[in-house]
């Protein structure tokens, strides 16, 4: 009956076979684990004991790879792609990702990586359609895509431009301001110079999306932050920072502090509302398992004050905060240096935040006003910070932590309780 109901196949990193794994038919879950050929290449923060994988924690990683729930316009799209749920394309597209290496070959097929990956092979745009919203050609669909393993909740689909692979997110909401805001966090963080990935906008059919580059190449994969914090169990006396950092340095993983000392302030400068554990990361080399480093700062979108109404537009108003504190005035407490900022560099950057708005549709020149007005007040408070800063012996501060992170992007809304 097993054998019926339930497909067989083996977990592949690039070449290397890491765990045979059946998935059930009706819901496309893993069902069994057998044999563990490769403990070193199971994906990080998924335990191993006694030779033996944590399927729960598996099938959480596994569901994390499906497009979460919680997706604009998802339930249209799966109407049109005629599925029950977005995990059932996992298997569709073979598990392939363009963020790692992972994917899951049929038992008995003689396929091979350098065959059927997406950084060196071509793939198909139809399920990017239809999660745009632009339906089916009415010829036969190609579930073959990295657009089945893509994370976030905003509409976002992978296209090849000019040989590159490059993803292309829309916008939200009356503003559809997150593309503007992903190319004004860009052009900050190029003043700064702080390690980023650069966004450019593009038009389509008079809406905005930010287009970037693939920073994930066919030899290195992204590790998300909720993954580095899930291969050491957290004290209950250690602060949600803390614990990163020191999961970062058990693992060996060079520059962490100094990468969030940038991220964090970058997040205060442009009112970040969700810098989640799953939209930040470090980066490793797939075959030699080298920790390269922290992972450029991206998906800066969802910041700006992008869905507050203009009246609520305010650089010290009540905003939302992630992903160590609850509050951008406690978290940016945690940057240990700020020698390495020049804030002259950040002059003029006003009028450059006006071109990226100018001409848009939907975000008026009321508002582009008060993103700017409240933005240079963002800078001022900063400036604030760091000239009051006093030299001082770190502690470990777990007041204002994040007590229960929900990480849209990986892990479909998964909750993690830092407190249990």
């Amino acid at each position: 009956m097993a054998d019926v109901w339930n497909k067989k196949y083996m977990l592949m990193h690039k070449n290397e076979p890491v765990a045979e794994i059946e998935l059930d038919e009706a819901t496309s879950s893993i069902s069994a684990i057998g044999q563990v050929y490769a403990e070193r290449h199971v994906p990080v923060g998924i335990p191993v004991k006694k030779g033996r994988i944590d399927r729960t924690a598996l099938n959480e990683w596994w569901r994390g790879r499906a497009i979460p729930a919680s997706r604009d316009g998802i339930k249209e799209a799966l109407m049109e792609l005629n599925l029950s749920t977005t995990q059932k394309l996992l298997d569709k597209s073979l598990g392939l990702s363009l963020s790692d290496q992972y994917w899951i070959c049929p038992s008995a097929s003689d396929l091979n990586w350098s065959a059927i990956n997406f950084f060196d092979n071509s793939f198909s745009d139809d399920v990017g359609n239809v999660l745009f919203g632009k339906g089916s050609s009415g010829e036969p669909m190609s579930l073959m895509s990295p657009d089945n393993t893509s994370d976030g909740w905003l509409k976002k689909k992978w296209a090849i431009m000019d040989g590159k692979r490059c993803l292309v997110k829309g916008g939200s909401g009356a503003t559809q301001q997150e593309p503007y805001n992903e190319v004004v966090a860009s052009r900050i963080m190029e003043r700064l110079g702080i390690p980023h990935v650069p966004y450019t906008l593009m038009m389509q059919e008079e809406y905005p999306y930010s287009v970037c580059d693939n920073f994930i190449t066919p030899q290195t994969e992204l590790i998300t932050a909720w993954y580095v914090m899930h291969t050491r169990q957290k004290p209950n006396h250690i602060s949600v920072y803390q614990h990163y950092v020191d999961c970062c340095e058990a693992l060996g993983i060079p520059g962490i502090v100094d990468s969030l000392d940038r991220m964090i302030v970058v997040d205060f400068l442009i009112a970040n509302e969700d810098r989640h554990q799953n939209n930040f990361g470090v980066i490793r080399h797939a075959e030699t398992l080298e920790w390269i480093g922290p992972a450029p700062i991206y998906d800066s979108g969802s910041s700006l004050w992008f869905s507050k109404p203009q009246a609520l537009i305010r650089a010290n108003g009540k905003l939302t905060c992630k992903p160590f504190k609850q509050d951008h005035n406690e978290q940016i407490k945690l940057v240990t240096s700020f020698d390495w900022l020049d804030q002259s560099a950040l002059q003029g950057i006003e009028e450059e935040v006006r071109d990226i708005f100018r001409g848009s549709l939907f975000v008026d020149e009321a508002r582009c006003d008060a993103i700017c007005r409240n933005l240079e007040q963002r800078i001022d408070m900063l400036a604030e910070i760091v000239h009051s800063r006093k030299p001082q012996v770190w502690v470990d501060d777990r007041s204002a932590d994040v007590k229960m992170d929900i990480a849209y992007s990986g892990l479909q809304d998964a909750e993690e309780d830092w407190e249990r």
